[in-house]
């Protein structure tokens, strides 16, 4: 299992704001797994959104 990034982590690696990484999250944009009131997102899924977001 990849490291679980913290939703604060992930913003600052996408450098957008941690509301917005809420709303990808909530509407599938992004994986992630929600533990209680908290998403983490692995990190094997965050490179794959960055690739798949490529232009």
């Amino acid at each position: 299992m990849d490291k679980l990034l913290t939703v604060k982590e992930v913003s600052e690696i996408l450098q957008v704001h941690t509301k917005t990484i809420k709303r990808w999250l909530r509407d599938g944009k992004l994986k992630g797994v929600k533990m209680g009131k908290m998403w983490r997102v692995e990190q094997k899924d965050l490179k794959e959104f960055i690739e798949s977001n490529k232009k």
